[in-house]
């Protein structure tokens, strides 16, 4: 599959796995546990935007003209914290509102997100002279662990 081509794949797959969760249950937890990790999943979005400015956020993972590494804000511990942040209003809701599909939708968007920073991190090592030392300072997903 074309480079082009399998960019879009990972991004139609992520986009389709949040709607489904969006679809099959409430958009906002009820429980005070969950909203917190919601809208901690959300702030760090948000933190990631910012601080990589949001002109330059795309949502593929390929490469952009004149792309620059970015190691302050959340990017000081882990190199993909807008995936992160995904994954955790992911588990607010499907923990939220349990059911076995919602509970393959969150581990196929999280098997998604893991391809995909694999994917993106290959691009970056070839387009970026400093991210492989970014590699070695940071976590990929998880500050501390992963």
């Amino acid at each position: 599959m074309p480079r082009r081509a399998w960019s879009w794949t990972l991004v139609t797959v992520q986009f389709a796995c949040l709607l489904a969760l969006a679809a099959t249950g409430p958009w906002i937890a009820a429980a005070p546990g969950l909203l917190a990790l919601e809208a901690a999943g959300g702030f760090l979005g948000v933190w990631a935007v910012l601080t990589m400015r949001i002109d330059r956020v795309h949502v593929a993972p390929d490469v952009r003209p004149g792309a620059e590494l970015v190691s302050h804000g959340p990017y000081r511990w882990i190199r993909h914290p807008m995936y992160l942040s995904l994954l955790l209003v992911g588990l607010a809701l499907a923990w939220n509102a349990p059911s076995p599909a919602r509970w393959g939708v969150l581990a196929l968007l999280a098997i998604n997100q893991v391809v995909k920073l694999t994917y993106e991190e290959t691009l970056l090592v070839a387009a970026l002279p400093g991210y492989r030392d970014y590699q070695t300072r940071t976590k990929r997903l998880v500050p501390f662990l992963f």
